[in-house]
């Protein structure tokens, strides 16, 4: 089949290399325009250098509904849009530039965790499996038949980052499938249960801010699902001064009793900076102080003066 290729970030990069050693033609990379900053060299991206290497021809349009953008994909001629990670929603007019429309690979077990931050809040909520899911797409974003889907247990220790870049690498394997069984006619497609969805939308700095009310376990997977933007936050008030923002982790959770209210520092010393939580600890393991360097607990410790019974709290 012809197929054109839309993606921009490192989710769409295992994809897009797994489709170039197909039978299949690419016709295009449709990925999005790069901004020049003043005095900067403009950054390399992945998914171009693998156009370039390949021969594969690159479409940047700032808009790809924009009747302009619209034509030039109609005229490539393809059966297929296979979009991952591409940043921009389609119009039913532009997918309808393709015979067959487009597919779009998703890091989640749809219907659930539909959005642009499926990863994080997978980690966030604290599931145990995730997985990928082949749609083949609608206007409505997130929602249209899945064709292909695979599951996978997420590890206790993961992060969004790491969590990532292993379902990228999964994933590719399943658009391929879904792509072949496409062209052979063997495609089955599953509607999703609207009563099953849940979102997952775009982060923001505020989902990093640690409210110490949480379970420590909470908290701990909120450390996981915040790498690396924008990672897990609190605040200290210092005997002198304003409140400091202190980014924290990694971080661990411990079964430690503590009768003082969330937030209070059980102990600081030893390289030891453990917090009460609403059940349980959180034994912080590094700690940026704001406007400062990252920094073990120990050497923290040796310049902040932290004591047993200071609270970190929300926020000024």
């Amino acid at each position: 089949m012809r197929l054109v290729m839309m993606g921009t970030g490192p989710f769409a990069v295992p994809t897009f290399r797994e489709l170039l050693v197909t039978h299949h033609t690419i016709a295009a990379l449709v990925t999005g325009p790069v901004r020049n900053k003043p005095g900067k060299l403009v950054p390399a991206t992945p998914m171009r250098d693998l156009a370039h290497a390949h021969g594969v021809r690159i479409f940047d349009p700032e808009d790809i509904n924009a009747p302009s953008a619209r034509a030039e994909l109609a005229q490539m001629d393809a059966d297929l849009l296979v979009v991952c990670d591409y940043g921009q929603i389609l119009s039913a007019e532009t997918l309808a530039t393709a015979r067959l429309g487009g597919i779009n690979l998703h890091a989640s077990l749809l219907p659930k965790y539909r959005g642009a931050a499926p990863i994080n809040w997978a980690l966030y909520h604290g599931e145990t499996e995730t997985g990928v899911s082949v749609i083949h797409m609608t206007p409505q974003v997130d929602a249209g038949p899945v064709i292909a889907q695979g599951a996978t247990p997420i590890r206790p220790e993961e992060t969004a980052v790491e969590l990532e870049a292993r379902l990228a690498e999964f994933g590719a394997w399943f658009v391929r499938r879904a792509i072949d069984n496409l062209e052979s006619g063997k495609l089955e497609a599953f509607p999703q249960d609207p009563a099953l969805a849940c979102k997952a939308p775009r982060l923001k700095k505020t989902d990093g801010l640690i409210d110490w009310s949480r379970p420590a376990q909470a908290i701990r997977n909120q450390y996981r699902a915040m790498q690396p933007w924008p990672k897990t936050y609190t605040y200290w008030q210092p005997p002198k001064g304003p409140l400091l923002r202190l980014i924290v982790g990694p971080l661990r959770a411990e079964d430690a009793p503590c009768g003082a209210p969330p937030g209070t520092v059980l102990e600081a010393n030893r390289g030891r900076l453990v917090v009460g939580a609403g059940q349980g600890a959180v034994a912080i393991e590094g700690v940026h102080p704001s406007g400062k360097r990252a920094m073990s607990v120990e050497e923290f410790l040796r310049g902040y003066p932290v004591r047993v019974g200071d609270r970190f709290i929300g926020g000024p």
